[in-house]
């Protein structure tokens, strides 16, 4: 039985666990080492059921925990390299992690996990796609600026997604950011609005993807029932009914301890 878990999202951290009650990998791993492990007791998972970390960027709100996290379960940690590269020179990762390139696609244990490119202003961010043993098949795709062909073919060929909500673009034009912080958040390389998520969604569920939630919703220029509301209007727009034809829900801040399966 396939599943996910959202430990955390948002600017104040990001980490997914997917995969089944046996084996499973996480997604980012952007609270610390401690808060991590609270968490995933929590939500009664094993430690020893993950496989490997895989990092999206090095932003420290994808990535904070990592370097203990992983040095202390003896966890491999993949990621571009660009973003290697970049933990390296933040001493976000040291000598004393295993860490290794992921070009493509990798094994860990019965799962395949597949990258997918991102346009974010990072080195060289990412997505990735796991496919479980079962072939279910969930991608978190978050922090892009537009969504690109590539990432809806993902998102498309899944059957859960985690897709991004970000900001209201009124709240943010009129909110308390700098103007260098709004025009970074708004460009190609900064991260999707409610009303750019809103456009896709409804192609995700016609191509099969029933199960959905929207992440990583800004604290500051967001408000969960606006991300919701946004986007089930597109939905319903296209005569599709909640809960019958698709599921949607906000990903909480911190785990409110429900897994989703697909």
């Amino acid at each position: 039985m396939a599943k996910a878990v959202p430990l955390f999202s948002g600017s104040s951290g990001n980490s997914y666990y997917i995969g089944s009650s046996g084996e499973g990998v996480l997604i980012d791993a952007g609270r610390s080492c401690k808060q991590l492990e609270n968490m995933l007791a929590n939500n009664s998972i094993d430690i020893k059921s993950i496989g490997a970390v895989f990092i999206t960027h090095e932003h420290i709100d994808h990535c904070q925990g990592v370097r203990v996290f992983a040095k202390r379960y003896g966890l491999k940690i993949y990621a571009s390299q660009g973003t290697l590269q970049a933990m390296e020179e933040k001493n976000l990762v040291n000598a004393d992690n295993s860490c290794e390139v992921i070009e493509d696609s990798v094994e860990i244990g019965n799962m395949r996990i597949l990258r997918c490119d991102t346009p974010h202003d990072a080195r060289e961010s990412c997505c990735y796609q796991v496919t479980t043993a079962d072939g279910r098949k969930a991608v978190v795709a978050t922090d892009m600026g537009v969504m690109t062909e590539p990432v809806r073919e993902l998102i498309r060929n899944s059957d859960f997604a985690v897709v991004e909500s970000n900001h209201d673009v009124n709240m943010l034009k009129n909110g308390m950011y700098p103007p260098y912080t709004k025009a970074r958040i708004l460009s190609d390389r900064g991260h999707l609005s409610n009303d750019a998520c809103a456009a896709e969604i409804a192609d995700f569920v016609r191509c099969g993807n029933f199960r959905l939630m929207l992440g990583h919703l800004s604290e500051h220029n967001n408000i969960p029932e606006l991300a919701l509301n946004t986007s089930l209007s597109a939905l319903e727009g296209c005569g599709m009914k909640r809960n019958l034809d698709f599921t949607l829900s906000v990903v909480p801040r911190e785990s409110d301890g429900k897994s989703i399966i697909f």
